[in-house]
């Protein structure tokens, strides 16, 4: 199979986070910026988080408003506070392109091959995509009146709120070698409450197989690693299409190099055909 990026990688909120401390991690930031290069998209979360912290730091409090619209307001106050960490720690000689997606820009064929061809010619051009779902204008009752009306149709629809999914959709948009998935754990477990149950390797001799490893593995996966999130069942099931087609998937810690994850040589999870 002949690839046209690298890899596709994303990383969540809270592995960009130093937890003790209420800030943001700069050391995964400088580490990831060593290794992100043309030829790779980087899906990012953060922006709420992020916007969260920093509103604290000014005023001395959270935002009393409603739920949907204090993530709406830090989302905001956060972007841009993210892409100038990405900014910052990529090499110089590289350019850097925000793009901000919603749901509609992957069930629209039209959109789709809008975004597919903006991200090849990030590569062509030397640039690295910087891709985040647009929190700030997506309102959610809309969005779900949009996807039940698609739903209807009977078409295969793309919430893609969460940026595993994302990823993941990107992945199967353009072809890439590896779609790397960067959380606040080692991988997928087979005891969630017990680390030493890191799985390794989902591997089948073919995709039937493959399909039939990942659902078994699904039936131990329950909880998530914050509100909001949706735990180690959702990011398999997002990362069975891909592998499906021959990308090979990794779930591993972002506090580990990029490299050191791909190549295989720290623990992570990696689900694929052999």
């Amino acid at each position: 199979m002949e690839y046209q990026f690298d890899l596709v990688g994303k990383i969540g909120s809270m592995a960009l986070i130093r937890r003790e401390d209420n800030d943001i991690d700069y050391n995964i930031f400088a580490r990831l910026g060593a290794e992100l290069k043309p030829g790779m998209i980087w899906v990012t979360s953060g922006a709420a988080e992020i916007g969260r912290l920093d509103y604290i730091k000014r005023n001395g409090c959270e935002l009393t408003c409603d739920s949907v619209d204090a993530k709406t307001d830090y989302a905001a106050q956060g972007q841009t506070i993210l892409m100038e960490q990405y900014r910052r720690f990529i090499h110089q000689d590289y350019s850097v392109r925000q793009v901000l997606v919603e749901h509609q820009h992957f069930n629209d064929k039209y959109k789709r091959e809008h975004i597919r061809k903006l991200f090849l010619r990030a590569k062509d051009q030397g640039a690295i995509p910087i891709v985040n779902y647009n929190d700030p204008v997506s309102d959610e009752e809309n969005r779900k009146w949009e996807l039940s009306v698609l739903r209807r149709e009977h078409r295969e629809v793309h919430e893609c709120v969460d940026n595993d999914e994302t990823a993941a959709v990107i992945a199967g948009l353009v072809t890439t070698r590896v779609l790397l998935i960067m959380t606040s754990t080692e991988g997928i477990y087979a005891d969630p409450k017990d680390p030493s149950t890191l799985v390794r390797d989902v591997l089948g001799k073919d995709a039937e197989h493959l399909e039939l490893k990942v659902r078994e593995l699904q039936k131990h996966c329950v909880g998530a690693s914050r509100a909001g999130a949706n735990g180690a069942h959702a990011k398999l099931e997002f990362a069975l299409s891909p592998a499906l087609r021959g990308t090979t998937v990794i779930i591993g810690h972002g506090r580990h190099r990029i490299s050191d994850l791909v190549m295989g040589r720290v623990p992570c999870t990696r689900i694929g055909i052999e």
